[in-house]
């Protein structure tokens, strides 16, 4: 089964794996800010509610709040994004994710962006 993934107006993802989400910034965000130098997760343990400020990726050009896609818990974090930030200009989706989050209430995914809408919501973008 292909991992659901789902997308924030803000350009954060979530790829829901067993009762786990895996957040990171899409592919887009990355193109945006241009070369990723610094990546800083949230602290294991931590409770997010959806919205709120969770991590924060800076880049040459431009430092960006991540925030929750979704409530939870967050249960790891990716140490070696935090040592080479680089990862998230290279794979985006997959080696580059920066935390791992229990989620509190699946529901929440569903106000979210499958691909085909947030590939549509880019184009808006302009």
């Amino acid at each position: 089964m292909v991992p659901e993934i789902h997308y924030t107006k803000d350009h954060e993802y979530i790829r829901v794996e067993g009762e786990d989400g895996v957040v990171g910034i899409s592919d887009y965000a990355q193109q945006q800010l241009g070369d990723v130098v610094f990546a800083e997760a949230p602290p294991i343990g931590k409770k997010l509610k959806k919205g709120d400020p969770a991590a924060v990726v800076e880049s040459v050009k431009a430092a960006s709040d991540v925030f929750a896609p979704a409530s939870g818990e967050v249960v790891a974090v990716n140490s070696e994004v935090e040592s080479t930030p680089g990862l998230i200009n290279e794979d985006a989706l997959g080696r580059g994710w920066l935390y791992r989050l229990k989620l509190a209430d699946p529901s929440e995914l569903s106000g979210l962006m499958d691909e085909t809408a947030y590939a549509e919501y880019i184009k808006t973008l302009g």
